[in-house]
């Protein structure tokens, strides 16, 4: 007999455009976002000195930054549930997850330059 696929329904939407990822930690569904004001708050609390070195805690699964984290860049879901239900085989997925949303600020996303042009 063939397997079939499970599909999974998931509570939240995810709006990748935005830069949005899912993350799930032990059922919980949070989605992250990397806006300013919250990778602002990350870097504050962890005392980062640059962007380059947020981007290595958040991404090297440190303890501190990981759950910094997923407190500060949620945006839809239960943070704190997920926090408390978090294990170190969590880290990897979560630090996929920041790897997802800081890209967002890296990749390709240059605006419209045809309407920068427009308006100078």
């Amino acid at each position: 007999m063939a397997a079939t696929a499970v599909e999974t329904t998931y509570k939240h939407a995810v709006n990748e455009a935005r830069g949005e990822a899912r993350l799930v930690i032990d059922g919980v569904e949070l989605v992250l976002a990397a806006e300013m004001g919250r990778l602002s708050a990350v870097s504050t609390r962890l005392q980062c000195k640059s962007l380059n070195d947020l981007f290595m805690r958040l991404s090297g699964v440190e303890a501190a930054a990981t759950l910094a984290g997923i407190e500060l860049l949620t945006v839809k879901g239960n943070a704190l549930e997920a926090i408390t239900k978090i294990k170190l085989k969590h880290f990897p997925d979560c630090a996929a997850a920041f790897s997802v949303i800081l890209a967002h600020h890296f990749d390709g996303d240059e605006g419209n330059a045809e309407a920068v042009g427009e308006t100078a």
